[in-house]
C-alpha cells in the first residue's frame, strides 16, 4: 500500500474521532439541564442566598454527638494546645490580652502562678481579678482564687497532685471579662470492661473497714540499762588480783579485784585515830563527870571534858562514813591499811573487764561492767510514718531467725524524737529472760499489735502500687482509670487505711491492679505544666 492511501485513511479515523467527541457532550448537557436546582443531597438552592445555604449545610456537620452545633474554626480553637508562655507556662490569648498559667513546684508545693500580658508587654498582677476551676475526676469543682505577688498572681491553695483535671480560666480585666479553658491528663488511662474482664482486673469500693492493728519492725536485744552497773574502784591503786573474767555469773557483795591504795591507808589511818581520841575524851569525860559529882572539881572542867568528847565522837564519825562510802571499813584494817576490796554491786554477768594485775588505776577508772541478764531490752526503729500506731502497752510478739525462739512482752518506750538523718524514731520492749537465750546484739522482728480498729476509709492492700514517689491506687472513673496518690495509715496486710486522697464510695482497681500501673507506663504519665 502506498504512503499516499495510509494518510488518507489516518484523516478519516481522526475526522470520526472528533464527531464522536462532540455528539457525547452535547448528551451531558442536555442531562445536566433536566436535573432539578440544589446538589447532589437535593438541597434546593435559594436565588441569591447560596452563601447562606452553605454555611447552614457546614453549621449541620459541625454538630458533635449532643446536638449543639459548633463552628469548625472554634472548635479547631479550643482542642489546639495552649502556646509557651516566657516562664514556660500555658500562654492564652484573646484581643490584645494575654495571661500566662504555670504551676510552680521547684522547693514549694506545686502553686499556680499567672502572669499577664497586654499588647505583648507584661501587666502589674494586680490589674486583674482572676480564678480557676478544675474539674477531676470522681471529685467536685475546686476553684482556686489569686493574690499579687512580686510580679505574678499566686494561687490560694496547693495544686495537688496528680496534675490532671479540666480547667476554666477567668479573668476580669476592667470591665472586659476572658475565660480560657484546656484539658491536662497525667497518670490516666483509658481501658474498657472487657479488657479488664480478659486480664482479671477486679474492681472494689473504698470505704469502712475493720483493721486489726499491727506493726512489725525490726530490732536488736540489748542489755537492759536500768540493770546494768559500771564498777569503778573510787580510789587510785596499784591492782593486786583479779577475781572475775567477762561472762563469769557473780553474786552481790562477791570480791572482783583487790587493789593496794595509799589513799585508802591514810583514811583508814585517819579513823584509827579519831578513834583513840574519842576513846580518850570518853575517859576524860567520865572522870570529870564523876569529880564534879563529888564537889572536888568545877563544873566548868566537866562541861569542857564533855565538849571534847563530843567533838572527838564527830571526828570518829565522819571518818567511819569515808570508809564507808568507798566500800572499806575499819574491820579490814586487820588485813593491812592499803588493802581495798572492790565488789558487785548487783547479781548478774560481768560483760565488760577492763583491769589486769599490776595496772595503776586511777578512781575514776571503768574497770568492769556487771549486767542483771533475767531482762533484757529490744531496742525497735521505727518509721516515722509508723510512730502514731505505737503506744506504751502495746502486746508484741519478738522473734529470732538465728535460732526457733518466740518471747511475747509490752512495749514499754515510745520515743518522743524522730532522727533529723534517719527519720526514724526509737521504741523499747522489755523482755523476761529467765534462761539467758536472749542474748545483746541478737537481732529480732517485733511484731506489734494494739487490737482491732474501724477505720473510715480502707483499700485492699494488694491494690496499692508505687508510681513516681507516690503510694497510689487506680481510680474508676467510667472507661477511664486514674492514679489517686494516698497518704496511708494502718494495715493488717488485708487492708489499709486511707488517710486522705480516696473518699469513701469511690471504686478502684484491687486484684491485678499492676496491670493499670504497666498500661500507664506505656502510654507515658506526663507531667506537663
Amino acid at each position: 500500500m502506498s504512503i499516499t492511501a495510509k494518510n488518507k485513511k489516518s484523516a478519516v479515523a481522526v475526522a470520526l474521532v472528533l464527531i464522536a467527541g462532540l455528539l457525547l457532550g452535547a448528551a451531558i448537557l442536555r442531562s445536566e439541564k433536566s436535573k432539578p436546582a440544589g446538589d447532589e443531597h437535593g438541597h434546593a438552592e435559594v436565588a441569591g442566598g447560596s452563601a447562606h445555604a452553605d454555611d447552614e449545610h457546614r453549621g449541620e456537620k459541625a454538630k458533635d454527638d449532643d446536638g449543639h452545633g459548633h463552628d469548625d474554626k472554634a472548635h479547631a480553637d479550643e482542642s489546639a494546645a495552649p502556646a509557651k508562655g516566657p516562664h514556660g507556662g500555658k500562654l492564652f490569648t484573646k484581643d490584645n490580652f494575654a495571661l500566662e498559667l504555670t504551676i510552680f513546684e521547684t522547693d514549694v508545693e506545686p502553686e499556680f502562678r499567672v502572669y499577664l500580658y497586654r499588647d505583648g508587654k507584661p501587666l502589674a498582677p494586680s490589674a486583674a481579678k482572676v480564678n480557676v476551676t478544675l474539674a477531676r475526676l470522681g471529685q467536685k469543682p475546686e476553684v482556686f482564687g489569686f493574690a499579687a505577688e512580686k510580679d505574678y498572681l499566686k494561687g490560694s491553695a496547693a495544686v495537688e497532685e496528680p496534675h490532671s483535671f479540666d480547667a476554666t480560666i477567668q479573668a476580669q480585666l476592667g470591665a472586659q471579662t476572658y475565660e480560657f479553658k484546656f484539658e491536662q491528663v497525667e497518670a490516666r488511662v483509658q481501658i474498657s470492661d472487657e479488657q479488664l474482664k480478659g486480664n482479671g482486673v477486679e474492681i472494689a469500693t473504698a470505704g469502712p473497714a475493720r483493721i486489726s492493728s499491727s506493726v512489725q519492725l525490726l530490732g536488736e536485744v540489748k542489755l537492759n540499762q536500768d540493770r546494768t552497773v559500771f564498777v569503778t574502784p573510787r580510789l587510785s591503786g596499784i591492782v593486786e588480783s583479779v577475781r572475775a573474767n567477762a561472762g563469769d555469773r557473780v553474786r552481790k557483795g562477791q570480791v572482783l579485784a583487790v587493789i593496794a591504795s595509799q589513799a585508802l591507808a591514810d583514811q583508814r589511818g585517819d579513823l584509827l585515830a579519831a578513834q583513840k581520841r574519842l576513846a580518850l575524851a570518853r575517859t576524860t569525860m567520865e572522870r570529870e563527870k564523876k569529880l564534879w559529882e563529888e564537889k572536888i572539881s568545877a563544873e566548868q572542867d566537866y562541861l569542857a571534858a564533855r565538849q571534847a568528847f563530843q567533838e572527838a565522837e564527830i571526828t570518829a564519825e565522819s571518818a567511819r562514813q569515808k570508809l564507808a562510802s568507798l566500800g572499806a571499813g575499819a574491820s579490814e584494817s586487820t588485813q593491812g591499811l592499803t588493802r581495798y576490796e572492790i565488789r558487785s554491786p548487783i547479781d548478774g554477768v560481768v560483760t565488760d573487764k577492763k583491769i589486769s594485775v599490776g595496772e595503776v588505776l586511777k578512781e575514776d577508772a571503768l574497770v568492769f561492767q556487771v549486767a542483771d541478764l533475767s531482762t533484757v531490752w529490744v531496742e525497735l526503729t521505727v518509721p516515722a510514718k509508723d510512730v502514731n500506731q505505737l503506744k506504751v502497752g502495746d502486746s508484741a510478739k519478738v522473734k529470732t531467725t538465728a535460732f526457733d525462739a518466740e518471747a511475747s512482752a509490752k512495749l514499754s518506750y515510745v520515743g518522743a524524737l524522730v532522727g533529723e538523718q534517719s527519720r526514724n524514731a526509737t521504741a523499747r520492749l522489755v523482755l523476761a529472760n529467765p534462761k539467758g537465750l536472749w542474748r545483746p546484739g541478737l537481732p529480732v522482728t517485733v511484731n506489734l499489735s494494739s487490737g482491732d480498729i474501724e477505720v473510715p476509709v480502707a483499700v485492699a492492700a494488694d491494690a496499692v502500687q508505687s508510681l513516681r514517689d507516690w503510694q497510689v491506687v487506680f481510680g474508676r472513673y467510667g472507661q477511664q482509670f486514674e492514679a489517686k496518690p494516698l497518704e496511708l495509715g494502718r494495715s493488717d496486710g488485708r487492708f489499709v487505711e486511707v488517710v486522705k486522697g480516696l473518699s469513701a464510695g469511690e471504686r478502684y482497681a484491687a486484684k491485678n491492679s499492676y496491670l493499670i500501673k504497666a498500661d500507664i507506663g506505656k502510654a507515658g504519665a506526663s507531667h506537663d505544666h
